[in-house]
């Protein structure tokens, strides 16, 4: 009988311990998703991906292992290969935040960002122009994605409070504005990702070539743009988006993190306190990238080829490097220039930086349990899954692919958490599949990007969710729950547009299609979820009630 039992057991563990390259690598993510968005809490269900991971890399003990050796190796993996290799592998971004965090507490404590309020209360006067006016800035700040969720949540705030926009808002428009632009501007630190997995490819053309013949293919991008106006100038929200909008037009709780707190203003602040360090901070952002890049003679890895070009530059830089170098520089200017001013003491811009430094804890904790979360994936060869899956699925669906490659990328995107690590997954997978001298080829390409962000700005173990999290400080699960409804009605009508453009093959008619199939959709969608029920804004328990 006992012989049975390990005969059994053994067969059992013999076929959980064959994980690597199949269905089982996506299991960790999922799960992490899955009770984020049951429990609403974010920390623990992303440990909980994190810890499942790290059981299928170790793999299940034998009966002579012992449960010690096996939580003692589960551990090691959790806290070697998962916890402490995110923040290695992060430190730089980890830094930006941080900095960031000062150079945003510094500006609220000089009273720039109230002055830069009142400023908005008298040009912006309506919903509807401080919602377009985060798009347009969420738009021109195109250079990465990160950079941009942080200034845009940092400028921006004010401006949306005054017009009692909820922060869920406001981080989805500062999220659908921050990823899809970067993956249509040649010069982004997302086209120099994506420039340098196509040279490696073998297509034949340059990287950025290749970048740039894909954008007007890349319907989720342009399409998330025309959502975005639409449901803006309809003045209409639905899912649980619309409860946060009703709660904050009524009784104006936006469902920020620190709202409730007493906040102080200075009245010595000026809108030049705010304008003034933003402006520095992009120049020498995008400075600082640049010269990490090699622009101005010879790149942080001592080549000089990229020697004044500055597309290249941008393609071979560094933005975990790139941007704390910016940064930094942007908050000494900072710190001396309010100071000169006298608006701020030095005392009180040195208690800006523990300040600064715990308002990026919860975004610093969240990105490192995802990235370990990311790191866990792909050791059980989650790449490798998707490549056989791509590859069984090339045979008799030819002029489909460009639909199916989207809705691969917006799965393991979504799954991963990994734009960057699913389009360079997949973007060798489309050249093997394509000729490189075909429009399916530039189609299958663009479908693979728009797939990668469209999974992106959909996952709560995002990077670039998180971003936007921070940047609209707003409970991150609360951010996730609310734009999905409006990611995942871009996403069906991109995908539409992608069966289209596989047997069309013609960018601006498909283009034309996508856009008049979101109108239509958003007209729909208003009819049937955009009607309100009758409030008394005088009956505080009805509008909580609505807003639950």
């Amino acid at each position: 009988m006992l012989d049975w039992l390990k005969f059994v057991f053994q067969i059992i563990r013999d076929s959980l311990m064959d994980m690597h390259g199949t269905f089982w690598a996506l299991v960790p993510p999922l799960v992490a998703i899955l009770l984020a968005l049951i429990t609403k809490e974010a920390y623990s269900s992303l440990f909980v991906g994190v810890l499942i991971g790290a059981i299928f890399v170790v793999g299940f003990p034998t009966l002579s292992e012992g449960v010690g050796t096996f939580f003692a190796k589960t551990l090691d993996t959790v806290i070697s290969d998962g916890l402490i290799a995110a923040i290695e592998g992060t430190a730089g971004i980890f830094l930006f935040l941080i900095l960031l965090g000062i150079l945003v507490a510094l500006i609220n404590k000089s009273g720039g960002s109230a002055a830069f309020g009142r400023w908005a209360e008298k040009n912006i006067k309506t919903k509807v122009g401080a919602s377009l006016a985060t798009f347009v800035l969420g738009v021109l700040i195109f250079v990465d994605d990160y950079f941009n969720c942080l200034t845009v949540g940092s400028v921006m705030r004010p401006i949306s409070d005054r017009q009692k926009i909820s922060r869920a808002k406001l981080a989805y428009l500062i999220d659908a504005t921050a990823a899809p632009v970067c993956m249509i501007a040649p010069v982004s630190s997302w086209a120099a990702a994506v420039s340098s997995v196509a040279e490696d490819a073998g297509t034949g053309i340059s990287g950025i070539q290749l970048f740039v013949k894909a954008i007007p293919y890349n319907y989720y991008s342009l399409l998330t743009f025309v959502f975005i106006i639409g449901i803006i100038l309809m003045k209409f929200d639905y899912g649980p988006m619309k409860r946060h909008e009703k709660l904050a037009e009524l009784t104006g709780k936006l469902g920020a993190q620190d709202e409730g707190k007493d906040v102080t203003f200075n009245p010595k602040g000026k809108m030049i306190d705010l304008v003034l360090p933003v402006v520095v901070l992009i120049i020498t952002c995008v400075i600082g990238m640049i010269y990490i890049g090699g622009f101005f003679g010879v790149d942080a890895w001592g080549g000089t080829d990229c020697a004044w070009d500055f597309v290249n530059a941008f393609a071979n830089t560094d933005s975990t490097v790139g941007l704390p170098w910016g940064a930094l520089i942007a908050l000494l200017f900072t710190m001396i220039y309010l100071c000169a001013r006298r608006v701020i003491t030095f005392k009180e811009a040195m208690e800006c930086i523990p300040r600064g430094f715990f308002a990026m804890v919860p975004p610093i904790l969240i990105l490192t349990l995802a990235v370990s979360l990311k790191t866990m994936t792909s050791t059980l060869g989650a790449a490798d899954f998707v490549h056989d899956l791509m590859q069984n699925a090339a045979g008799g669906l030819h002029l489909f692919l460009p639909a199916i490659i989207f809705l691969v990328a917006c799965l393991l995107a979504f799954a991963t958490g990994t734009s960057w690590g699913t389009f360079g997954i997949l973007i060798p997978i489309v050249t093997a599949i394509f000729p490189a001298d075909s429009t399916l080829f530039v189609i299958g390409i663009s479908s693979c990007l728009a797939g990668a962000v469209c999974g992106d700005h959909c996952s709560p173990i995002s990077d670039t969710t998180i971003m936007a999290s921070a940047g609209a400080q707003v409970e991150h699960v609360k951010h996730v729950s609310t734009q999905l409804p409006y990611a995942i009605t871009v996403a069906g009508v991109s995908f539409v547009t992608y069966i289209l453009a596989g047997l069309i093959q013609n960018a601006v008619i498909c283009l034309l299609i996508g856009v008049a199939l979101t109108i239509g959709t958003l007209f729909v969608l208003k009819l049937t979820l955009g009607k309100d029920k009758p409030l008394d804004k005088n009956d505080p328990d009805s509008v909580l009630e609505q807003a639950k």
